[in-house]
């Protein structure tokens, strides 16, 4: 019979709607603010959980209960999330320094659901509450660090192979190297195209007067210089939002320079600003001793393979060009107390390779004096000589610290000189979290309440609700019983978006998501009302009841079809070009037409033949 699915067909429909039930569920239980403790050396002090528990009653901030993780870690679930920020706040002052306290979501789904890998949506911060912030990376910056990189190559190279230079200096986007003659210029040209192949273009100035060299980055490597940076840049800021105590962060490039980061239930912007655009490191020099740092300051004439700094107190300092480590080789930094001077100290740990440099460069210097020198870059606004703000990143050195180095140093070793606990943490904090390849700009930053979060899950679901009932009410009226059977199709379309979004990893719901669902549910039906008409067509020229179903799914299926995928190709050109909410849109949109072809198809029809497959009819409920 032309209307009769075989029984694999009717058993594939009952599968999917089975399992879209299954892995949509979770979404009913919605999930609890919560506050997670955690402790890097293992399992949290069972007693923590009594101490928070007599902490939060006082601060009349009840837990719904405090439980212990299978990893360890202590989780505090609140009914409401702004009793888990004023909670959060408190637990942090009183756990300060020995756990690690961040913010969570914790499921609520029941265990055999849990066990099926089923678990709820991730909403985006427009719906839960958070801060986002678009930066972007400075190139231009990278860029300079990259050429300075090469001359200080090239000083190196040519003083061993005797190549005798009278400057190296880095203008714009041109490094010129100028050379005692001729000859000396060809040796050089001929070791840098020889040395940096692909990455450097050489070319000769026509200067009667001098021998000049015209050095750029080559358009290849500049872009691998850049993505270089943008990617170090993303790596860094992972692992300082990891420091900030953040659960299911999102830290994720965007375009050619640009980074997004969603912090979840973050409402504190002040101190993320501060922690994500931060760019401390450290540098560690020896001391000029021979020369008069007083004089150079007063003349401005700097001896040979020295540099000017300023103590933070003021006084001018000559520091030795050479650098005896940077921060890129610090591992892991902590503050605290000096147990000798009773100041703040932040105590670092080096990577193997740092250690041994290390350990040599302070051997051979044994009781001379170290410096050690806190460089900062900061984003500032000013305003140009045509009136128009403008903003320029400036670098901050500064000395922090002078001492006699008393033995040789190796691994583990502390730094002083800070001004109080307050900057010892956060140095300590940059210092894990490494230093930036290049410097960021916030470039725009947006807040999320998470009252605001839950009216706007209240207004979204009230959307798809409303859109939900004016199309069934009209399918019901219009067709009769094929509009039923269109509007359970259209409920099990809802069911099975929800389930699959729930399913992919990463995807998150987001406004224009639930714009995506809404749109899908006015479009859901398209496919049923060309069905139907093609089916009430059939009828009117006399073909029986079976043969109008039959022609009715058959030959509006490539009209369907056609429909469908040009809505699905402007989708994914959306989610190809464009960027966050855009992305969000089309996503759910893509997921609804997949989802409509097959309800409005194979659903209806399934359910169509079990009511009519097979039957004498004389005529059709439509």
């Amino acid at each position: 019979m032309p209307n009769r699915y075989p029984p694999w067909k009717y058993l594939l429909v009952a599968v999917v709607v089975v399992g879209a039930a299954v892995y949509a569920l979770p979404n009913v239980y919605p999930s609890d603010p919560a506050v997670q403790i955690s402790s890097a050396s293992g399992n949290v002090d069972a007693r923590v959980s009594g101490q928070l528990r007599r902490l939060l009653d006082a601060e009349d901030t009840p837990p719904k209960t405090i439980e212990t993780e299978e990893n360890g870690n202590l989780l505090v679930r609140f009914e409401q999330t702004e009793t888990q920020l004023r909670a959060v706040e408190a637990i942090k002052r009183e756990l300060a320094g020995r756990y690690t306290v961040a913010l969570n979501f914790a499921s609520a789904i029941p265990d055999w659901l849990a066990s099926l890998n089923a678990r709820p949506m991730n909403l985006g911060l427009d719906l839960r509450g958070g801060v986002y912030f678009l930066l972007s990376v400075d190139i231009e910056s990278a860029l300079r660090k990259t050429r300075r990189a090469y001359l200080d190559d090239f000083r190196a190279n040519f003083r061993e192979k005797k190549i005798r230079y009278r400057g190296l200096e880095s203008d714009q986007d041109v490094m010129s190297l100028t050379f005692a003659n001729d000859e000396h210029r060809d040796r050089a040209a001929a070791h840098i195209k020889r040395h940096y192949p692909g990455e450097l273009e050489v070319a000769d100035v026509n200067d009667e007067e001098q021998a000049q060299l015209r050095v750029t980055l080559s358009e290849q490597h500049a872009r691998e210089v850049i993505s270089y940076a943008v990617q170090q840049n993303i790596l860094t800021l992972r692992k300082r939002v990891d420091e900030l105590g953040v659960a299911e962060p999102s830290v994720t490039r965007q375009g050619r320079d640009r980074i997004s980061v969603q912090l979840p239930g973050v409402q504190d912007t002040a101190q993320a600003k501060e922690i994500l655009g931060a760019t401390a490191t450290l540098e560690f020099r020896m001391v000029a001793e021979s020369e008069d740092p007083e004089r150079a300051q007063a003349t401005g004439r700097v001896p040979s393979g020295t540099r000017l700094y300023r103590h933070r107190d003021g006084e001018p300092v000559l520091l030795k060009r050479s650098v005896m480590l940077t921060g890129d080789r610090i591992i892991d930094a902590a503050s605290g107390i000096d147990s000798e001077r009773g100041e703040p100290a932040v105590f670092i740990t080096l990577d193997g390779k740092g250690a041994r440099l290390f350990a040599r460069a302070t051997g051979e210097n044994v009781q001379r004096l170290m410096a050690v020198v806190f460089i900062e870059n900061k984003s500032e606004t000013y305003r140009g000589g045509d009136g128009e703000l403008k903003k320029r990143t400036r670098t901050v050195e500064e000395v922090i610290s002078v001492a006699r180095i008393q033995e040789q140093l190796s691994k583990r070793f502390q730094i002083t000189g800070l001004d109080n606990t307050r900057e010892a943490r956060r140095l300590a904090l940059l210092l894990r979290a490494g230093a930036l390849a290049a410097p960021l700009e916030i470039v725009e930053e947006r807040t999320v309440g998470p009252s605001l979060g839950r009216e706007n899950i209240r207004r979204g679901m009230r959307s798809i609700i409303f859109a939900f009932l004016l199309v069934v009410v009209f399918m019901g009226i219009y067709y009769r019983l094929f509009g039923l059977i269109a509007d359970l199709a259209l409920a099990l379309n809802i069911v099975l978006i929800v389930a699959v979004i729930s399913l992919i990893p990463g995807a998150t719901l987001t406004l224009p998501g639930i714009v995506g669902i809404v749109l899908t549910v006015g479009m859901a039906v398209d496919a049923n009302v060309l069905i139907f008409e093609r089916i009430r067509e059939e009828l009117s020229t006399g073909s029986s009841v079976q043969t109008s179903i039959d022609s009715g799914y058959r030959q509006a299926f490539s009209t369907i079809a056609d429909a469908n995928v040009t809505t699905l190709i402007a989708a994914l050109v959306l989610f190809a070009f464009g960027t966050g909410p855009i992305k969000g849109f089309a996503v759910t949109l893509s997921i609804g037409i997949l989802c409509s072809m097959f309800t409005a198809i194979v659903g209806t029809r399934a359910v169509v033949n079990l009511i009519y497959g097979g039957r004498k009819s004389a005529q059709l409920a439509i």
